[in-house]
């Protein structure tokens, strides 16, 4: 079981971590001895927190950085132990170690109290879903173990936790150096006597220096905290990391790869992949080195092969038709926790990473900024700024598929991407429907201060014989689209017409020289959709070549290049669902170049007459 140990700095966080340790035997054979004898070389104090603190820089400034991972057990059950930092400007390694947790320990120096940080903490573990954890107010030896220093601790600190929907197990005084309360009571247990059979002989006897607390130790806590459900019980969710596809010696598999995150899986099952919509069934659940299975539960890194080929992309979610579906939408609400030190602002453009899933995704609605450490609430911001908590609308430029976090956390959480650095995170409360929201706005907003030509697109049609297209050769990768896309253009001016070859190298080259920066394939088709735009309202057949195009991407596409037509030519395997080609051809051969000319003369796109 993940347990997470969270508090404010020097509130003695790595001291319980160690006390816990030493105290159960789960140390290295003569590891206490050997920090106590490095102590006293150094003329320094013991701290249990040092056997956790193996950093140089955590040695010397007496402060964790990192979330450090440590093991023990007791009769009942493994523990992993993540002692989580408490300094806030290691807010973000913090979290990173409580996003693993199943139950958390929250320390508070009695002495100082509650802190701003002590309700931050206590926030965000609501925000991640922890749901089972403890209070332990320490070093309970430097106020002479009073029974009323540690009441007020409790009661300050228990109303704030109920404002925010939280209950905690217990609240437990402990004085983490001495060992009071932490595996045993404290004085009258000898040092020997450690683990299960220590404290079942002093369950029922009140700490020498505690009287007045009856209450459970933290070890006895832990023992008593429960397991959460096995993620076998939910709806599959398995996040596609990769497909893979192999040649040698005949095999022709393309395997689905991914790790089962919920769910489970069998041979025969009908899965849907999303956000785009296609269907299969299992055929093999393959799993290197060994060989085939007929299952997987969640859980397993795994990849299938299924029965009808489908293409799908890494980053869409595979689910099992007739079991409950998530959500796959661009309008995502959220509760969000800012860690860069630049604001986040809205019009900006950032990464999305969910699950295996990477999106262009931009803030377009604050609703309000909740400063964690009092809960006092901001509206009408227009920024979010450094460890700040917010509800907000986040936008995509494509669609995503995500359940809501409090129902599947793995596909509910997320992180936020500026400048290649980790710059936020955050839950998913409720997604809409899949919409070209972002897109039909902007074109909604371009056309609106379009100064249009005063001459019509009738006119241009006129002159030239031809109506204005946006032509997508599209296709697997690797497909030799361009050349066909060369050779149209080329017919098509050697036939008198105004056509253009828009290439990918062009674009890259040219006004997308900057994406290397920016990154992102969905800004590179919007792009493309923009400068199609042009072409097409000065009355040319713009031809384009993309590989590995999907629905949505295509009809981003064609809203874009709006009035302009669409005509979309698959070479190869077919990868669109919701919309059909208008022409499918099996490769580039020259009959292509026929069939393309012979389908535009049909649509009237070009004409042998004068209109």
């Amino acid at each position: 079981m993940d347990i997470v140990v969270i508090g404010h700095v020097d509130h003695g966080k790595s001291t319980l971590v160690g006390r816990l340790l030493a105290d159960t035997g789960s140390l290295p054979e003569g590891k206490l001895e050997q920090v106590k004898q490095a102590c006293r070389r150094n003329a320094k104090p013991f701290e249990y927190a040092f056997l956790l603190d193996a950093l140089k820089d955590e040695q010397a400034q007496g402060i964790t950085i990192d979330s450090a991972r440590c093991f023990f057990h007791t009769a009942k059950r493994e523990y992993i132990i993540i002692d989580a930092p408490g300094h806030i400007e290691f807010l973000k390694n913090m979290i990173s170690g409580a996003a693993r947790a199943e139950a958390g320990l929250l320390v508070i120096d009695v002495a100082e109290g509650v802190r701003e940080n002590s309700r931050r903490h206590g926030y965000l573990m609501s925000m991640l879903g922890i749901r089972q954890i403890a209070v332990c107010v320490n070093k309970m030896d430097l106020m002479g173990y009073r029974e009323e220093a540690f009441a007020a601790v409790r009661d300050e600190y228990g109303q704030f936790l109920a404002k925010i929907g939280l209950e905690p197990l217990a609240f437990i005084p402990i004085s983490a150096r001495e060992g009071d309360n932490v595996a045993h009571r404290g004085e009258g247990v000898p040092p020997s006597n450690r683990g299960q059979d220590a404290r079942d002989t002093k369950a029922t006897m009140a700490s020498p220096r505690m009287a007045w607390y009856a209450g459970p130790t933290v070890l006895d806590l832990l023992d008593t905290l429960q397991k959460e459900p096995a993620p076998v019980d939910k709806p599959l969710r398995l996040p596609v990391q990769d497909v893979y596809k192999f040649t040698e010696q005949g095999d022709g598999r393309r395997i689905v790869a991914g790790r089962i995150v919920t769910g489970r899986l069998h041979v025969g099952d009908e899965v849907v992949f999303l956000p785009s919509a296609k269907r299969s069934r299992i055929q093999s659940v393959e799993a290197f080195p060994f060989s085939t299975h007929r299952e997987a539960p969640a859980g397993e890194s795994t990849g299938v092969t299924l029965q009808t080929q489908v293409y799908v992309k890494p980053g869409e979610l595979m689910v099992k038709a007739g079991e409950p579906q998530p959500c796959s939408s661009t309008k995502l609400e959220a509760n969000l926790f800012w860690l860069s030190p630049n604001p986040m602002v809205m019009g900006r453009r950032y990464k999305l990473k969910l699950h295996a899933a990477r999106a262009a995704a931009y803030l377009t609605a604050v609703h309000t900024i909740i400063n964690a450490s009092n809960l006092t609430t901001v509206a009408n911001r227009r920024q979010i700024e450094r460890h700040d908590v917010a509800h907000v609308t986040l936008e995509t430029l494509k669609p995503v598929t995500c359940d809501p976090a409090v129902e599947i956390p793995q596909t509910g959480r997320f992180v936020i991407i500026d400048e290649f650095e980790i710059a936020g995170g955050g839950v998913i409360l409720s997604a809409e429907q899949a919409s070209n929201t972002l897109v039909l706005e902007h074109v909604r907003q371009r056309n609106q201060a379009w100064v249009r030509s005063r001459i019509s697109p009738r006119e241009r049609a006129a002159r030239h014989n031809q109506r204005p297209a946006l032509v997508v050769i599209c296709g697997p990768q690797g497909g030799d689209m361009e050349s066909l896309g060369r050779a149209v253009e080329e017919h098509l001016h050697h036939s008198g017409r105004l056509a253009y070859y828009l290439g990918l190298s062009n674009q890259l080259l040219g006004l997308n020289a900057d994406l290397n920066v920016l990154g992102g394939r969905e800004e590179f088709l919007r792009r493309l959709g923009e400068t199609a735009h042009l072409f097409t309202d000065a009355g040319l057949i713009v031809i384009t070549t993309i590989a590995d195009l999907d629905d949505f991407e295509l009809e981003t596409l064609d809203t874009l290049n709006r009035p302009g037509a669409l005509v979309v030519i698959n070479v190869g395997e077919v990868q669109l669902s919701r919309r059909q080609p208008d022409l499918v051809l099996d490769k580039v051969d020259p009959g292509a170049l026929s069939a393309l000319h012979a389908l535009l003369q049909q649509k009237q796109y070009i004409q042998d007459y004068q209109i």
